[in-house]
């Protein structure tokens, strides 16, 4: 389970990574109008989020009483290098937490505000979290971009060639039993109260 929530966060960090990487200074600070938040907004509530959920989670609240909430939808930030700075250490203290897990301590109680999460309900509570964030991201940098956007997914009207090579691509191989990136059932290697 491991190997897949970290192969999962990696991929949302990285659409995150490539939408920074075509955005200017300017662009990472803009907001549509006084209710929405910049980019900047969004990486400072993500990255607080993680630094709290994450840092001593298996013996520790998630929800610290370091953590100011509130003050992470008020930019503080003045570089876009700043911002990239606390993104990457929010991920750091994620990934750090995540090869912690193991069998012995994936069902294993820990609390966020109190309310008890066994450690998989936790993480695929925050699994849940930082995509929907970094869709906002994802979405804002379209429109500032519009046209100079270079898409992160499948371009328009270009699925049936995505599709023809992602089939080109994997017919060669043999099939995986297991090639579902959600379910091991066939394996045998995997414990019955798994199945």
């Amino acid at each position: 389970m491991k190997e897949l929530f970290i192969k999962r966060f990696e991929y949302y960090k990285s659409l995150g990574d490539k939408t920074f990487t075509q955005l200017s200074e300017e662009q990472v600070f803009w907001q549509y109008n006084e209710e929405s938040n910049s980019i900047a907004v969004i990486v400072k509530h993500i990255a607080g989020n993680m630094l709290s959920r994450w840092t001593d989670f298996l013996t520790e609240d998630g929800e610290k009483n370091w953590r100011d909430r509130d003050q992470e939808f008020v930019n503080t930030f003045k570089t876009k290098d700043e911002v990239i700075s606390y993104w990457e250490t929010g991920w750091k203290c994620l990934f750090e937490a995540l090869n912690q897990i193991n069998d012995e301590n994936l069902y294993s109680t820990i609390y966020i505000r109190g309310e008890a999460h066994s450690v998989i309900d936790a993480v695929f509570r925050q699994l849940a979290h930082y995509p929907y964030h970094i869709g906002q991201i994802v979405y804002i940098a379209k429109m500032v971009k519009n046209e100079d956007w270079k898409t992160l997914s499948i371009a328009r009207n270009k699925s049936q060639e995505f599709n023809a090579g992602m089939k080109n691509r994997f017919s060669g191989e043999e099939a995986d039993t297991n090639s579902s990136p959600v379910c091991f059932q066939n394996s045998p290697e995997v414990r019955d109260e798994y199945k």
